[in-house]
């Protein structure tokens, strides 16, 4: 059997594992990827990259590209709530483009905003699109699709892997130093390690937040209003394009299209393609359904489509138990589900992937100890629990809508006008909190980290739905234009950056850096509104661009230091 030898071997070619190999990249550590399909994927899933993963694309360098596949800039984000789509509107929240966005936060430069909007782009977009940049301007990361990982093995050296060729059947060995499984929520490298999930099925909590009676009730109009037996959790997705723009845009350009009957109508591209989103009802065989009569009768008429992709699915909360062990780490849906609702699914993921990036490339290095890799667990598990319970809170408020449902909505009489009303008041009463949790996206925090220096004290109060900057120990730091037009956040370097407000002697931190061989740099700052925000005169930021420590003075012990945030535990 052929072997071959690799410092990180990455399973999952799907966004996570293609942004773990940028983040290797961008690191200069070598690495092959793996990816069973023969090709990327053919499915929509995800369709918003927030602003905080935008961020850590452009510290790789790869924003701007990405952009531009994108649904154009000055497109407006409007979600639309509708009876039908040929019938009424009830309610709307609308947000300015990501033009208008780019001027509101060089405008505001409070420290609150994020350096980067969030981009509307097709997981069938962006996924050829990071494989492209990979492959193209990539010197330290080989690419391989078509070939999946069927077994491994580990020692306290590394990790021996079998992968096989989906095409041809070839196998081979690959002796890595470590193993990244980034192949999704069936990971075979999750159960290879044996690890479980901790799940939270999604009808049960439903009926508990809503209360058995109202959740009954609305089983009961469902079958009398629409004709349809009890949802059962699983969703019916058509992925479609249809030359009749006019028609979808009815209502206006609308990023999602909602109505209280359950499904949704996402616009992929603002031009041709579309994905319908619609609940099943128990028993119903999904192989028997017709995917154009399915989606004609939700839309309300038939309209002239070619239908790309149709299947169902089933939405999942569970979050991993452990993200790995050893040589072993996972990523991405490997060790997080979640429901699209909120859109952190593929968002946390790339969170997953800078964290567990630059841990294994400082073991590559030299310099990172094991404890960095545990540390990794310490940061991001808390995170997947937060960001699934904050997507578990958003698909109840879409519950709660359809508990609301009326058929008389559907009515042109006075009381389907009534019925309208007082549903687009419940709409609005609700909120679109899962299009607008900034302290979901940017407010999470590693204070409880091994691998973060901490401060004394009460940490500052994080909610989901507000971002409040700060620099404690742990968090992302603040973005902000300095006076000279320079963003704060591109000064970070790919190791340790420590921002220097004053001209204190930092010689015996760099000092203790050097002698552990871990990579730092000293940026001078000397701009007032920043030192503010950034709250101490030194601040040392970590190559995921979060807070390790910071101080107005250095610490009794820079080697102590150093330690800990190399993976040393105290």
């Amino acid at each position: 059997m052929a072997e071959e030898r690799v410092p990180v071997l990455i399973a999952g070619g799907g966004p996570v594992g293609l942004a773990l190999a940028l983040e290797l990249e961008h690191h200069g550590v070598e690495a092959l990827l793996i990816e069973r399909s023969l090709e990327t994927t053919r499915h929509p899933k995800m369709d918003v990259t927030n602003g905080r993963s935008m961020e850590l694309f452009r510290r790789m360098g790869v924003a701007g590209d990405l952009r531009k596949v994108a649904v154009p800039a000055d497109h407006p984000l409007v979600v639309t709530w509708v009876t039908r789509q040929t019938g009424w509107e009830l309610a709307r929240f609308a947000y300015p483009s990501v033009d208008d966005r780019y001027e509101e936060i060089r405008s505001r430069n409070d420290g609150a905003q994020p350096l980067e909007p969030n981009m509307r782009v097709s997981q069938v977009v962006l996924e050829p699109a990071l494989k492209e940049l990979l492959q193209s301007r990539g010197r330290h990361v080989r690419v391989r699709y078509g070939w999946a990982l069927e077994s491994f093995t580990q020692d306290d050296s590394g990790v021996d892997a079998v992968i096989t060729s989906t095409r041809t059947g070839e196998t081979r060995r690959v002796r890595a130093a470590y193993l990244a499984g980034c192949d999704g929520a069936g990971s075979r490298t999750r159960q290879g390690l044996g690890i479980g999930l901790d799940r939270v099925p999604l009808l049960r909590l439903l009926v508990k937040e809503l209360g058995p009676l109202r959740a009954a009730g609305m089983a009961v109009r469902r079958l009398a209003g629409l004709g349809e037996r009890p949802m059962d959790g699983r969703f019916f997705l058509v992925h479609f394009t249809s030359p009749e723009r006019e028609f979808f845009e009815r209502f206006g350009t609308a990023w999602h299209i909602q109505s209280p009957e359950g499904w949704t109508l996402i616009s992929q591209n603002d031009r041709d393609t579309w994905t319908m989103h619609a609940p099943l009802g128990m028993s119903v065989d999904a192989e028997k359904i017709d995917p154009e009569r399915f989606l004609f009768e939700r839309l309300g008429r038939p309209v002239a489509c070619d239908i790309l992709q149709a299947n169902a699915w089933t939405p999942q909360l569970n979050v991993a138990k452990r993200f790995g062990h050893g040589r072993v780490w996972l990523a991405g849906d490997a060790v997080h589900q979640v429901t699209p609702t909120g859109g952190y699914g593929m968002n946390t993921g790339v969170g997953d992937a800078v964290g567990l990036g630059w841990a294994l490339a400082a073991q590559v290095q030299g310099w990172g100890e094991p404890g960095l890799l545990r540390a990794y667990e310490a940061e991001r598990r808390p995170v997947a629990v937060r960001n699934r319970d904050a997507a578990a809170r958003h698909t109840v408020v879409r519950g709660a809508i359809m508990a609301a449902f009326r058929a008389a909505i559907h009515s042109e009489n006075w009381r389907g006008e009534r019925s309208r009303r007082r549903l687009g008041r419940e709409i609005r009463d609700l909120g679109n909190l899962e299009n607008e949790a900034l302290g979901i996206e940017f407010g999470y925090r590693y204070d409880k980290s091994p691998a973060v220096w901490p401060d004394p004290g009460t940490p500052p109060i994080q909610t989901s739905d507000a971002y409040t900057p700060s620099t404690w120990p742990g968090s992302r730091p603040p973005s902000l234009f300095l006076a000279d037009g320079r963003a704060i956040f591109d000064l970070f370097g790919p190791g340790f950056t420590l921002l220097r407000f004053t001209g204190t002697d930092v010689a015996s931190l760099t000092g203790a850096a050097a002698e552990r061989n871990v990579p730092i740099e000293v940026v001078d700052i000397r701009d007032d509104h920043a030192r503010r925000l950034y709250e101490r005169d030194l601040v040392l930021i970590r190559p995921d661009q979060h807070v390790a420590w910071r101080g107005d003075t250095l610490p009794d012990s820079p080697l102590r230091l150093i330690d800990r945030v190399r993976g040393v535990a105290t």
